[in-house]
């Protein structure tokens, strides 16, 4: 199961952390990551990172604005998103996976709004 929490609305410019607790089979993937899907249009991959190396990978678009990373001893996933553009707004999904890039599990998602 994976629960994502730390949406909202927040101006642009602004800044927001997303949190993704992951519990139950989700424990042994091997990459955890974020997609978002804004109104009308196709859900899209936003990051991924590697559970036991701590890699990270980004969407072009996103690159130096966001910031994937795993709290281990909590289960926890997190993306740190700054200085938001009112395009960044969507629903926000955590996924994981085993192997890296088969996306097994999804969460229910969280909305962000940038205005």
């Amino acid at each position: 199961q994976l629960v994502e929490s730390g949406g909202g609305s927040v101006r642009a410019g602004g800044s927001l952390t997303l949190s993704c607790a992951a519990s139950g089979d989700t424990y042994s993937v091997s990459c955890m990551g974020w997609f978002r899907q804004a109104p009308g249009k196709e859900r899209e991959w936003v990051a991924t990172i590697a559970r036991m190396s701590g890699k990270t990978y980004y969407a072009d678009s996103e690159k130096g604005r966001f910031t994937i990373s795993q709290d281990n001893a909590k289960n926890t996933v997190y993306l740190q998103m700054n200085s938001l553009k009112p395009e960044d707004t969507a629903m926000y999904y955590c996924a994981a996976g085993r192997p890296c890039g088969n996306w097994n599990y999804w969460g229910r998602g969280t909305q962000v709004t940038v205005s």
